[in-house]
């Protein structure tokens, strides 16, 4: 057994689960998925700073988030998900205890580590609270929620989205 499966095994399953088990309800089951959404492709943060790049006040903004963006999918996705090749945690639940997971949304196929949705809206936050305090913020809280949202769809590991944190 590698160092991730026992990481997994040990640390990032019993959280999931204790989600699961603990927070999962109607409202949350329906909210989650649309919050996720918005991390999709990193589009609404890709529209987000292109916005920001039309308003003169915004542009330096827009700009910073568009790089960190660029930067986040050349490291992340291109990156460290083919070099990690980390399967999912329903996969892995499946693969090696036999537990099917209902998922919220459509199983994603790609590997785990690190979350995309993750990182994508933190860069893009990030960029925006140096350059703008008070939306930063705004955008900041909105950057946890998507993060948080892919620990409650049980599709990312809790240290693939506290790596991708960092």
């Amino acid at each position: 057994m590698n160092l991730l499966d026992q990481l997994a095994i040990n640390f990032d399953l019993p959280i999931l689960d204790w989600i699961a088990e603990h927070l999962h309800c109607g409202v949350l089951d329906r909210l989650m998925p649309l919050i996720t959404v918005l991390g999709n492709g990193g589009i609404f943060w890709i529209l987000l700073s292109v916005t920001f790049m039309l308003i003169p006040k915004y542009r330096k903004a827009g700009f910073s988030m568009a790089i960190a963006l660029l930067m986040g999918l050349l490291i992340c996705n291109l990156s460290l998900k083919p070099l990690v090749a980390r399967i999912r945690p329903y996969d892995f639940q499946l693969q090696n205890f036999g537990k099917s997971i209902p998922l919220l949304i459509a199983a994603p196929h790609d590997y785990s580590f690190p979350s995309g949705h993750t990182i994508a809206s933190f860069e893009a936050a990030v960029a925006l609270l140096i350059r703008d305090r008070k939306l930063g913020m705004g955008a900041l809280a909105l950057a946890v929620l998507i993060a948080f949202s892919r620990l409650y769809l049980y599709v990312h590991y809790p240290t693939d989205v506290l790596a991708s944190v960092v």
